[in-house]
């Protein structure tokens, strides 16, 4: 572990936060992007000639915001069929998958290929991607997730609780005697760590939407006696009936940090704004809807040199703040990270019978509105006007009841939006397996 670049990484970290001029942080984007940019031609073959046709015509490789703009986009189909010629650390894509499978498998995530840390993405889909981070990159994560998420900055002892599907090298780079790291594995039963969590009583703790609303339940019963400073949600959508109901509990906000595979893309301030990491990621945005504030990332991070990421167009949905944060930061304030493109409902309208996007927002809503005794739900669309409706209903409720308020919920969410309404069936609640993300709405049928 070096110390100074761990250390090096949490100052500016901490600069940046403090930076208020929108001109002058993007002035420091241009000059790291400038930099990374040529790093990146010279190392990487792929990009050098995905780059080439975009390039003629520039009388120097120099970029420019405007240049940028005309680079192609990626994806993670594109990634991974380029695997190996996209990496700089010459690692081949096999080697790199039978190390993350090993992994995955025994649960021990310390193998390292030449010093470089190699995990899986947990992914929505069965087409999962591989991530390398270097030992200097780890380092410099480890910086950046320090400042933006110790509560009490450096001075203060920590002892962090975080659940995740799988650990990694990455998350251990951050352990230090200060700062104490306990990974709780998801794909042990849930009901098993609650006494570790009581031994432990971390004063952070770490973890999905769906395990936190557990972990609150377990504490409304009396069985959990922790209290954390902080509660972090990752890895999936939170949901805002999911997070009064954890606030609740814990007598704290929920803080968010926004990272995949792509990069650490953003995480809550002190007020609990979620901020874009716009010192080390520069994002573009594909508008859906400007009016809503709607859009789709596309991400260039400044600080992945093993696996550059230059122009990767996401698949989340991203909803911008339609206020400035109090806490005065330049960086990009966002509303909430929504869902998936692909958890977009297509109803078609009532006048034209074209089909019409439907937000997952609106559905997750309707789902709110017909009642509080709704514990688990998820909502698929099937077909083009056929919607099936899982839940799992709070103990003694009558789910005959529960089920004709969704389907007024959902009669009054189509007239609302002037869009033909959509068949509902009930089905059993099953929760997910824990290698997957939740998806409370999901889309199965594409107009």
């Amino acid at each position: 572990m070096n110390l100074f670049r761990m250390g090096l990484a949490y100052i500016q970290a901490r600069r940046a936060m403090a930076i208020r001029s929108r001109r002058k942080l993007e002035e420091r984007q241009l000059r790291l992007l400038r930099r990374h940019f040529r790093f990146v031609l010279e190392h990487s073959p792929f990009y050098r000639r995905r780059f080439r046709e975009a390039m003629k015509g520039w009388e120097s490789p120099e970029l420019t915001w405007e240049r940028l703009g005309t680079l192609p986009l990626m994806d993670k189909e594109t990634m991974m069929s380029h695997f190996d010629e996209l990496n700089t650390a010459g690692i081949r894509k096999e080697e790199a998958f039978r190390v993350a499978w090993r992994a995955e498998e025994t649960r021990d995530f310390t193998p390292q290929i030449g010093g470089v840390t190699v995990g899986l993405s947990s992914g929505t889909t069965h087409n999962r991607g591989l991530f390398l981070v270097s030992k200097e990159e780890r380092e410099r994560w480890a910086g950046n997730v320090l400042a933006k998420l110790l509560p009490r900055g450096v001075t203060g002892r920590e002892s962090v609780a975080f659940f995740l599907r799988a650990n990694s090298n990455l998350y251990t780079t951050v352990s230090q005697r200060w700062l104490t790291f306990a990974y709780y594995d998801l794909m042990e039963d849930l009901s098993a760590h609650v006494e570790r969590l009581n031994r432990q009583k971390p004063t952070i703790l770490v973890a999905p939407p769906a395990v936190l609303t557990f972990l609150s339940e377990e504490k409304e019963r009396g069985r959990l006696d922790i209290a954390p400073v902080k509660v972090i949600s990752v890895a999936d959508v939170l949901d805002d009936r999911d997070r009064q109901k954890i606030e609740g509990q814990f007598g704290k906000p929920v803080h968010q940090i926004y990272q995949c595979t792509e990069g650490f893309l953003a995480a809550t301030c002190s007020h609990g704004t979620l901020h874009l990491n716009e010192d080390i990621v520069h994002i573009e945005r594909e508008w859906i809807d400007r009016e809503s504030g709607r859009f789709v990332p596309i991400v260039t991070d400044f600080c992945r040199k093993t696996q550059p990421i230059i122009r990767y167009r996401l698949n989340d949905i991203l909803v911008l703040a339609d206020k400035p944060c109090p806490c005065g930061s330049a960086m990009t304030a966002i509303e909430r990270v929504e869902g998936r493109c692909d958890d977009m409902f297509y109803l078609k309208d009532e006048g034209s019978g074209r089909y019409r996007p439907v937000f997952p927002d609106f559905i997750r809503r309707a789902m709110w509105q017909a009642g509080d005794e709704i514990r688990h739900y998820q909502v698929v669309q099937e077909g083009p006007d056929r919607i099936a409706v899982a839940f799992e209903e709070r103990r003694g409720t009558d789910r005959k009841r529960l089920e004709a308020a969704i389907r007024s919920s959902f009669a009054q969410l189509f007239r609302r939006l002037g869009v033909e309404e959509a068949a509902i069936r009930f089905a059993p609640y099953r929760h997910p397996p824990a290698d997957r993300k939740l998806r409370r709405v999901k889309r199965d049928w594409s107009p």
